[in-house]
């Protein structure tokens, strides 16, 4: 099933539906620990999400991609939808075409386009050097449904908050059909994006992107990687149990849940949860807001 028709059903719907549930993992490093992600999987799949989006695994081609290979054990092992991260920036025409058509062949429908991140180990080609690039020239050849990444607080590599909206607004209307947001942790940030989505006219839901804190230096890396900043609610987490790892979980899961519940009661139309692969964050979440998604 594509992405875009579970929205577009349930706003058909004349009554209230649940909100999608939807989580993001990662490949494992070595394909001898592939077997391992099973635990992490049935538990994952077991709390019925609408679909599991697999982080994209560089390197080895189409036909060697973890990424891949994890997205086809999702949709043929446990009947979930997977939506399969697909970069461009290091890949030309050619090599964008041997994935589309592995991915055909094995009935996995939805990409999430990225553009990638810059590596100084990898040469950039210059077939697409934007996500917008990739689903344009996608489209116009295969059948896929395309997501697309958008950053609540700006892209790091963003002039301004109005050149982000532009970018977003052109990656849509070169075909994105849903919107995923990177990790954020201030929800009025997350608001004040939907807000300038709508003025926009950008139609796609955008669905905001959650990640608990449970892992104080991991969560810091990943902040200056994508640019979320730090609340002062969320400061005082990480300064007072960054020392000790069971109070900081705890904590940092009390506080995604009350950001989820507080999201969920607002406009939003579903909650991308980023697992870190760990089960045990999906089920504690799961289990806190079993009655109101």
């Amino acid at each position: 099933m594509k992405i875009s028709e579970l929205y577009q059903t349930k706003q058909n719907q004349e009554t209230p539906s649940k909100k999608t549930l939807s989580f993001e993992i990662f490949p494992p490093k070595k394909d001898s620990e592939l077997k391992n992600i099973d635990k992490t999987l049935s538990v994952l799949c077991e709390l019925n999400p609408d679909y599991i989006s697999v982080t994209f695994g560089a390197g080895g081609g189409a036909n060697r991609n973890r990424t891949i290979e994890l997205a086809k054990r999702i949709k043929q092992e446990y009947h979930v939808e997977p939506v399969v991260h697909l970069t461009c920036l290091h890949y030309d025409k050619a090599e964008i075409d041997e994935f589309a058509r592995v991915l055909t062949n094995a009935g996995l429908q939805n990409v999430l386009a990225l553009r990638g991140d810059k590596n100084p180990n990898m040469r950039e080609k210059e077939s697409f050097l934007h996500a917008s690039d990739l689903i344009a020239y996608m489209k116009d050849k295969w059948d896929f449904c395309f997501l697309g990444a958008c950053y609540p607080e700006c892209h790091p590599e963003s002039e301004d908050k109005v050149c982000e909206i532009k970018h977003l607004k052109a990656k849509v209307n070169a075909g994105a059909e849903v919107l995923l947001s990177q990790l954020c942790f201030d929800n009025h940030a997350f608001f004040r994006f939907q807000e300038a989505c709508r003025i926009a006219d950008i139609q796609a839901p955008v669905i905001p992107g959650i990640m608990p804190v449970i892992n104080a230096a991991q969560i810091k890396r990943m902040i200056t990687m994508c640019g979320a900043t730090f609340p002062v609610r969320f400061q005082k987490i990480i300064q007072a149990y960054e020392s000790n790892k069971e109070a900081l979980f705890d904590a940092g899961m009390s506080y995604a849940l009350s950001q989820i519940i507080d999201l969920l009661v607002s406009d939003v139309e579903g909650i991308h949860l980023y697992t870190m692969n760990n089960p045990l964050v999906a089920r504690r979440i799961c289990e806190g807001i079993r009655n109101i998604i």
